[in-house]
């Protein structure tokens, strides 16, 4: 019987170790990318030159403001 409760144990503590691992990186990755986004100044002004803009400053941090609050809306309406 012993025997049966250590071994049920360990797989127990060994889906929970999974589950909060997953739990965990999830959410470290998700605060990463918030916080240093893929998108940046540079890759924003080479995509609007390629439609053929030239992009001021303004019009730059304008798309990034877009862009940052589109993800952190997306974000909670997930939770």
């Amino acid at each position: 019987m012993n025997l049966i409760l250590a071994i049920l144990l360990m797989v127990v503590c060994l889906l929970a170790g999974f589950f909060l691992g997953t739990w965990f990186s999830q959410r470290q990755t998700k605060k990463l990318l918030m916080d240093n986004p893929p998108l940046n100044e540079d890759a924003v002004r080479l995509m609007m030159g390629s439609m053929g803009r030239k992009p001021s400053e303004v019009q730059v941090q304008q798309v990034l403001r877009q862009i940052r609050a589109a993800a952190k809306q997306s974000d909670t309406n997930k939770k």
